[in-house]
């Protein structure tokens, strides 16, 4: 058979459109390194990553205090104690911070779902061609009759506001980022409050994270990229002190003492099986 016939052969060369390199060069997104070091920030340069292109002004802002917005939830969260209890047995900096990344996920310090839902609830209402009112009551409903949780709503410690959310959402006003996604979402969550009765759910971190980005045009998973860069400083943090202080057996033996066991009482082998 002959190659006319089977099509050109596949190349043996791995493609990438992020990095170049050359001899005695580096070109990130077709900029070469030294120019991007000391004159772009770190925020800045990980658009350039992601998103192939600098960010302009108030797109560097707004990623900015979006890469602050989860950096740490203490002890109180799902990231930093694996972190320390990694540390615990095996003091190494890397197998904590891998540790306290792996835990970040679906329930806890991720904005992916949140977007989802996000950008779903906007595809239907345009499909629909409803009004931001007509979708969320239609959301709404179909949450309410099925029980579901709504997504990016509420936090034990915040029942007024959480305080990291009304701080991004300011931002966002400031460099043109409240748009009709974010809307969409804020009407949601208010016709949910009106139809359980309740005002101490509030719009959390994670929802307006998600929001925000739905807005900044990242897709869902550079959403989840972005907030294990803003959970990292944290869990950095908490796996160093570890090093340094060796407290994560005392927290194994306190989640410890926090159990309470269920199972059976005390039993033994069959006689048959004893020696």
């Amino acid at each position: 058979m002959s190659s006319a016939e089977t099509g050109p052969l596949p190349s043996n060369k791995l493609k990438t459109s992020i990095t170049n390199l050359l001899p005695g060069k580096i070109l990130v997104r077709g900029y070469p390194l030294q120019e991007l070091i000391g004159n772009i920030n770190y925020g800045e340069v990980i658009y350039l990553c992601l998103k192939g292109e600098l960010p302009d002004k108030n797109t560097a802002r707004m990623l900015n205090a979006l890469l602050l917005g989860i950096t740490d939830h203490g002890l109180v969260s799902a990231a930093s104690p694996p972190a320390r209890i990694v540390c615990a047995g095996n003091p190494d900096p890397i197998k904590g911070l891998c540790a306290g990344i792996l835990s970040i996920g679906v329930v806890t310090g991720s904005p992916k779902e949140s977007a989802r839902f996000i950008n779903g609830a906007f595809s239907m209402m345009n499909e629909q061609n409803l009004t931001p009112e007509q979708a969320a009551d239609k959301i709404v409903d179909d949450y309410t009759a099925n029980r579901k949780r709504l997504l990016g709503v509420g936090h034990p410690l915040f029942k007024d506001a959480d305080i990291r959310a009304a701080r991004l959402r300011e931002i966002a006003v400031q460099t043109g980022f409240i748009g009709d996604k974010l809307k969409l979402f804020e009407m949601i969550h208010q016709k949910y409050l009106q139809k359980l009765g309740k005002k101490n759910l509030v719009i959390n971190v994670d929802g307006m994270m998600a929001a925000i980005m739905c807005e900044m045009g990242f897709d869902e998973d550079m959403i989840d990229i972005i907030a294990v860069l803003s959970y990292l400083p944290g869990i950095c943090a908490h796996t160093y002190e570890e090093l340094k202080e060796k407290t994560g057996m005392g927290l194994v033996f306190q989640l410890a003492m926090a159990f309470e066991y269920a199972g059976p009482e005390e039993r033994h082998l069959p006689k048959d099986r004893q020696s």
